[in-house]
């Protein structure tokens, strides 16, 4: 019986650390992601603003904000009306 409980939770540590290693990743590896500015919804960006106001993700105050961003399918940020960083960060500069 105690050989059986070992067993099981050797299994389950094993497979909860393969949950953790993947879950560890940042969203752009293993997959093409670029960061797109000004589309992120209030509460909703993915991480810290160019601004620097806050260094956090869903800390985004306005909707639609140029120094905010989410994550997205690399190509489709364009499509999605948004801009690259250095687009950003010279909208950002004017204000």
């Amino acid at each position: 019986m105690n050989t059986r409980l070992i067993a099981s939770s050797a299994l389950a540590s094993v497979l909860a650390m393969g949950a953790l290693s993947a879950s560890a990743q940042s969203p752009a590896e293993g997959r093409e992601k670029e960061k797109c500015y000004g589309i992120a919804k209030a509460g909703t960006n993915d991480c810290a603003n160019l601004s620097g106001s806050h260094s956090c993700a869903g800390q985004a105050k306005n909707a639609m904000a140029a120094d905010e961003w989410n994550y997205v399918a690399k190509g489709s940020c364009v499509k999605m009306g948004g801009k690259s960083e250095d687009e950003a960060k010279a909208l950002v500069a004017k204000k």
